[in-house]
């Protein structure tokens, strides 16, 4: 395993997933997803969309192997918070508008639409599997991955989502950004449903307001 090491802002932001798994694919479908395959990864995304909360630990891979880890909370539709272990100490928080990536240490605080980041597709209401947004589904006996793109919101990003085919649970998760990097996330000792604090997906717009404007001022 590689040193754990403090990830970018971008690659944060990336967030993503994908570990390598070595089993051949079943079924493949590449491009729009027809019939049985899209039935069943409709029915996958369906389950998991609802799930209204969770929660866990995940670790974190870049796309030059660094890694990180730290603690997870999802709450549908649009909210997530990573809470990422030391030395780093970022958080990430989606408060179902914004996507905010802050570094106390470095009096950082970098926000972002939802609605323009892959996160959307994962944290939606609903997982909607319609129109052109699947780009692949690949069933094996232990995998479902289903990945996904909407190259109006996102340009060329895409997120790749793992499931149990069995239980239906998701396992990870990986970006891909518009360079064909990835960062993986896999998530573990998950806990479905449960609630949060009411400030567990808060975004301080005034802090990030003051420090971006510290920020300009250097």
């Amino acid at each position: 395993m590689n040193d754990i090491r403090t990830p970018t802002r971008r690659r944060l932001l990336g967030f993503a997933a994908a570990i390598a798994l070595t089993a051949t694919p079943l079924v493949a479908f590449n491009g729009p997803v027809q019939a049985q395959g899209s039935d069943a990864a409709q029915r996958i995304a369906d389950h998991f969309s609802s799930v209204r909360s969770m929660s866990g630990e995940f670790v974190q891979f870049g796309p030059r192997g660094e890694q990180t880890g730290g603690k997870f909370f999802l709450q549908r539709p649009g909210k997530i918070r990573f809470n990422y272990e030391a030395p780093s100490n970022f958080k990430v928080i989606s408060d179902g508008q914004s996507v905010v990536i802050l570094n106390s240490k470095m009096r950082t605080s970098d926000l972002y639409p939802l609605s323009k980041t892959p996160l959307k597709l994962l944290l939606d209401e609903r997982i909607d599997l319609s129109g052109n947004k699947v780009k692949s589904v690949t069933e094996e006996d232990d995998l479902t991955t289903i990945k996904l793109s909407d190259k109006q919101v996102f340009g060329n990003s895409t997120i790749t989502m793992m499931f149990d085919p069995k239980t239906y649970e998701l396992r990870q998760w990986t970006i891909t950004d518009a360079q064909g990097k990835d960062t993986t996330v896999m998530v573990f000792n998950v806990k479905q449903g449960g609630s949060f604090p009411g400030d567990t997906f808060k975004i301080d717009y005034k802090l990030n307001r003051e420090l971006n404007a510290q920020k300009k001022g250097d």
